[in-house]
């Protein structure tokens, strides 16, 4: 007879002591999976707020200060670097929204911090045409810039935009375009072509459109479209109706200070362009009729005396006439004028120009022998601090220290040609040049700076080490 066997059934409370007893372990695959899920979740996340925190940089970076204030007589507002919207306020166009916004944001930054931003990959540099890392910043910018432009012309955007933030953006890429070599200058005028089309073609915006769309046109090998634009621009700054296709010299100087140097730079690209076509009459009837008229132009007695804006625009102007005094004395020197003449020109446009690199770092010449400020020293705050300021005082200051070399070195070359017993001044005279064109270097050496060109310093290095090796 079978027995029944009766098996004892755990209570509840048995089965939860029992779990007790045995808590729950994680693996070391489930740990590491779930380490790595925890990781990479706080990555995002910090990605995203380092990336928020960044364009609400970027944004403040770009805004006016309130305390920044500029007198609207000198016109240095078409001058200052303005990315899109009110150029009073500065900042980004919130029209563009999120995405336009953040093109604009990143175009800056490539363009102002450019160890920071990292290099273009090999496919997308190889796509673009970069060569070097220069050419691989500026491309990069001129991306960001176009995504922004995309965005600007979209329909349900472009109404709602500040009149200033498509011309703005627009103007940008032109001139990142038009730095980035003769393969990219066709696409530049165009773009500058719309500017001045959009501007409507009048008001001195345009003619500053108008001086660029010259300019590119002259490197391009159009001479006579070159004239033409500058032949423009020249009218729109003395309110004259569009005429004549060459430049001429107005009779009476235009009043604004912004029309004064828009002048003044199409005066000197035309007596550039008549020289390189060896017009030399043109181009020295051009020279010392815009000579006269800046000496025409009274000067402040002293720089500290005037405002920043005034100070700015007076040293504009003395680094024209040393252009002009420059070119005048290679055309005289080509009509085979004098050599003490053409040399007491050159000295003159050194003066000038080391006057103006001097005055903008707040250092002035002590002596015959002293070189040139150093390459790192900043700009003077009263113009680095002034958003208005800061971008042609910059770009002056540049083109004054290349022109300082420009002069000096041919004033070597010149005072060499006149014999073994002036090979001591000419290497002064290269000296000099060496020290506006180049910095020390860590090995002792020189280098040259940034803002000079590689061709330059190349040929400013060369005839200072020939004539130190034969003096």
């Amino acid at each position: 007879m079978l027995r029944r066997v009766v098996v004892p059934v755990a209570s509840p409370l048995f089965r939860y002591a029992s779990t007790q007893r045995r808590p729950f372990r994680l693996t070391r695959v489930q740990a590491a999976v779930g380490i790595s899920a925890i990781t990479m979740l706080a990555v995002g996340v910090g990605g995203l707020m380092l990336d928020a925190g960044t364009h609400f940089w970027l944004e403040r970076r770009l805004r006016r200060s309130k305390t920044t204030s500029i007198d609207p007589e000198w016109g240095w507002e078409l001058e200052a670097e303005n990315w899109t919207g009110d150029p009073r306020q500065g900042g980004t166009d919130p029209a563009l929204g999120r995405q336009g916004r953040k093109a604009v944001r990143s175009a800056w930054f490539s363009e102002h911090s450019p160890e920071k931003y990292g290099p273009l990959d090999d496919d997308e540099a190889a796509s673009n045409g970069a060569t070097n890392v220069v050419d691989a910043v500026l491309l990069r910018t001129e991306l960001c810039l176009r995504s922004a432009i995309a965005v600007a012309e979209q329909p349900e955007v472009a109404g709602k935009l500040h009149p200033n933030t498509l011309p703005d953006l627009l103007m940008k890429r032109a001139a990142i375009l038009e730095r980035l070599g003769p393969s990219h200058l066709v696409e530049s005028r165009a773009q500058y072509d719309r500017v001045f089309r959009l501007l409507g073609g009048e008001g001195l915006q345009a003619a500053r459109i108008a001086v660029k769309m010259g300019d590119i046109n002259q490197r391009l090998g159009e001479g006579p479209d070159a004239l033409a634009w500058w032949a423009r621009a020249i009218q729109l700054v003395d309110d004259k109706e569009a005429g004549t296709k060459v430049p001429e010299l107005p009779l009476v100087l235009p009043s604004p200070p912004a029309a004064q140097r828009i002048l003044f730079a199409a005066l000197v690209s035309t007596s550039a362009a008549y020289a390189m076509a060896r017009q030399l009459s043109q181009a020295q009837k051009i020279e010392e009729g815009a000579l006269n008229l800046l000496r025409s132009i009274r000067t402040p007695d002293t720089l500290a005396s005037v405002s920043p804006p005034q100070a700015l625009h007076s040293l504009s102007l003395l680094h024209r006439s040393a252009i002009l005094s420059l070119h005048l004395a290679e055309v005289l020197h080509a009509q085979r004028a004098p050599v003490a003449e053409c040399v007491t020109r050159l000295q003159a446009a050194a003066a000038s120009s080391e006057r103006v690199a001097y005055a903008l770092v707040g250092t002035y010449v002590q002596d015959s022998d002293q070189l040139a400020p150093s390459a790192e020293e900043p700009l003077l705050g009263r113009y680095s601090k002034n958003h208005y300021l800061e971008k042609p005082a910059s770009n002056l200051l540049r083109d004054a220290r290349r022109s300082a070399a420009d002069t000096w070195n041919l004033l070597g070359e010149l005072t060499e040609r006149m014999g073994p017993s002036h090979r001591r001044l000419a290497l002064d005279y290269y000296t000099r040049a060496v020290g506006w064109a180049g910095k020390p270097n860590k090995e002792g050496g020189m280098e040259r700076t940034d803002s000079t060109l590689e061709d330059d310093w190349m040929l400013i290095w060369r005839n200072y080490t020939r004539m130190k090796q034969a003096a």
